[in-house]
């Protein structure tokens, strides 16, 4: 059994090191990049964090999107560069120091949290074409992935020659642990749109605190989410259902998006289809249940104190 596990590993090592030793087009195999479906976001996973959004360097997961007259990167001043976005995610505690970070000619105005396989990045692209939309994923193995097959999906496009030349380049993804550093990698309003596709259930009561909505955790994604910007939630569980859109009823930021709305939106119909556990909620017949939440306008008086609060969660 011992010795199993490690033939399974090394052949994924190997599969690996072959598909990154030249600029492939082949897009990477799945099972090369199996990883627990769970993981704990209370453990330490060692991850490093901006101290603050604007010292994170998007420019190696968007490269074609770097302001060209920019400076280089590459001097003594301490700045982070994008965790996941080297050619191993896995060395993403293996950050680079610049003056400043490379600036982009657009910010990072999606974010899939909890992104999986990278299924809605893929399908949001071609359809977000001039837009950054950005991919957390927590497991390592995982978000290799996701990279690697960006990475292959670049070189297809660069090669066919009726392509976008451009497609794909507007989708990245970056190893995170959005339940503890979300304000850390997004300013105050940046993102229009938070997708949160079928996130770990946690069925026992013991573990709802793990869950990804929670009266905590809406508030930092009212903070990063601008007002108009919409929460998109879609599971296959009743009972998480309900609690979602329980506790964003129960938020003052939120106000739940009607039907009509909801059902007029494409992106909900991509949600419902392109995701890797929709796909396998459709094979065995099971039900979807989606709701979406619009960012509300602060209150002024409310405005400041949200700021110091998520401010505050930064520096801790």
């Amino acid at each position: 059994m011992v010795d199993s596990k490690k033939d399974k590993r090394q052949k994924r090592e190997e599969y690996r090191a072959a598909l990154h030793q030249d600029d492939t087009t082949e897009l990477p195999r799945k099972k090369f990049y199996r990883q627990r479906a769970h993981a704990n976001p209370f453990s330490d996973h060692q991850l490093i964090y901006p101290p603050s959004p604007d010292q994170m360097d998007w420019s190696l997961m968007y490269p074609a999107y770097v302001v060209e007259d920019d400076k280089p990167a590459d001097s003594e001043d301490t700045a982070m560069a994008a965790p996941g976005a080297e050619t191993e995610a896995q060395s993403s505690d293996e950050l680079v120091s610049s003056t400043e970070p490379k600036r982009l000619s657009k910010e990072v105005e999606v974010a899939d949290i909890g992104c999986g396989f990278g299924g809605l990045l893929i399908a949001l692209a071609p359809v977000m074409p001039d837009t950054l939309i950005l991919g957390l994923e927590i497991r390592v193995s995982v978000t290799q992935y996701v990279v690697d097959r960006i990475k292959a999906l670049r070189a297809q496009n660069e090669l066919a020659p009726e392509s976008n030349p451009n497609s794909y380049n507007n989708i990245a993804c970056l190893r995170a642990n959005t339940m503890k550093f979300l304000p850390n990698f997004f300013r105050k309003f940046q993102l229009s749109r938070i997708f949160i596709c079928f996130p770990d259930p946690h069925f026992k009561a013991r573990k709802h605190k793990q869950r990804i909505v929670s009266p905590t955790l809406n508030s930092e994604y009212a903070y990063a989410l601008r007002p108009g910007g919409i929460v998109y939630t879609i599971t296959d569980v009743p009972d998480l259902h309900h609690w979602m859109v329980q506790h964003f009823d129960a938020h003052r930021s939120f106000e739940r998006v009607s039907d009509e709305d909801q059902n007029a939106d494409p992106c909900v119909a991509i949600m419902r289809t392109e995701t890797e556990e929709g796909k396998k909620v459709e094979r065995h017949s099971g039900q979807k249940y989606v709701a979406c939440f619009r960012r509300l306008e602060d209150p002024p008086f409310e405005e400041a104190e949200a700021e110091a609060e998520a401010e505050k969660k930064v520096e801790e």
